[in-house]
């Protein structure tokens, strides 16, 4: 019997919603654990190897010369519940939006304000996704990895994924010989909505007890649908730079000169003295929200997101990153960040 996984492709043209030409010279499906022993075997002849689940938070190059694992696996199941909360497993492969539907739908209130996130569950704790005041390690107990170093799969705690904003273990060097294999997430029972944001002033002009998941998953949705083009219509990553944290003397010197600067001093906004800046208003004032440079354009709802508008490579993506990066940089002295990660 081979000891190599099933569902292997040769020379594959990855999907990405970013739209970027993308070809793995071999890519394998994964389903489920009885292919990590093949998964170790390729491990240790390539010596490494590249991970995708949804492809919605990745730039790619044109070519993948090492294997790629395509995390296709599924499975939801209630795991356990203390007096407090419910645990759920959820496999990696499944895709994230479909996830948290399905979470209200099962009663398990907590995730709502991260709706229509595109990706995968497994992509969610790498990135430490976030939306309207509720950031994933709230909701988070453990992750189940496949450790290809260690040759074990094992279960990580929330404090052991070390996450930040926008940020995890699984993105540091210690981190990268892991596959992500569950997610078990700790949903409320004494469910309280998340409505600090704006967006969400609709719903906590109402009371509290007054306001349900539903409601809440139904506004985040209608206002992401407005703000956010769809990546089948014009293909983007969604958020193309992180919000920047700066100190809290820094945004009050911003703000004596920029008046109308947007910053975030609620959840997420101050942290240890710091301060969480709008990206996208930074973006907006340096002129760069609808501007197009060659087939890249900034979206013209929401200077966050760049859209492909047809026939982009990796190398126009970033162009116009960089002419943005360095036009906030000018005006504002704040370095942005690239949220989706740049593979090479």
């Amino acid at each position: 019997m081979s000891t190599f996984p099933e569902i292997t492709i040769e020379a594959l043209q990855i999907p990405n919603t970013l739209a970027l030409p993308c070809q793995a010279s071999r890519a394998t499906q994964y389903v489920g654990p009885h292919q990590l022993p093949g998964l170790q075997v390729l491990y240790d002849r390539f010596g490494r190897l590249e991970v995708l689940g949804g492809a919605s938070n990745v730039i790619l190059p044109a070519t993948l010369d090492s294997h790629l694992v395509l995390m296709r696996n599924r499975g939801i199941e209630l795991s356990g519940q203390s007096d407090t909360h419910w645990f759920v497993d959820v496999a990696a492969g499944e895709p994230w939006h479909d996830w948290v539907r399905l979470s209200l739908a099962n009663g398990w209130p907590g995730l709502e304000n991260l709706a229509l996130i595109p990706g995968s569950v497994g992509a969610a704790p790498v990135q430490n996704i976030g939306a309207y005041g509720v950031e994933l390690d709230q909701r988070l107990q453990a992750v189940e990895i496949w450790d290809f170093e260690g040759r074990d799969r094992r279960w990580l705690s929330a404090s052991q994924c070390r996450f930040g904003y926008r940020d995890s273990i699984f993105k540091q060097p210690e981190g990268t010989h892991w596959l992500v294999l569950t997610v078990r997430f700790a949903l409320p029972k004494a469910w309280q909505p998340v409505l600090d944001y704006p967006d969400l002033k609709v719903l906590s002009e109402r009371a509290p007890a007054a306001v349900s998941p539903l409601e809440v998953f139904d506004q985040v949705v209608a206002v992401r649908q407005a703000k956010l083009p769809d990546p089948a219509v014009k293909p983007n990553v969604g958020s193309f730079f992180k919000n920047p944290v700066v100190s809290q003397s820094q945004a009050q010197r911003l703000k004596e000169t920029f008046p109308s600067l947007v910053s975030y001093d609620q959840f997420g906004g101050q942290r240890g003295g710091q301060v969480k800046l709008a990206a996208g208003w930074l973006i907006d004032q340096c002129g760069f929200k609808g501007k197009r440079m060659g087939p890249m354009a900034v979206h013209d709802r929401q200077a966050l997101v760049l859209v492909n508008e047809g026939g982009a490579t990796v190398n126009d993506v970033l162009v116009l990153a960089q002419a943005i990066v360095t036009a906030v940089d000018s005006r504002f002295g704040v370095t942005l960040e690239m949220e989706p990660s740049l593979w090479d």
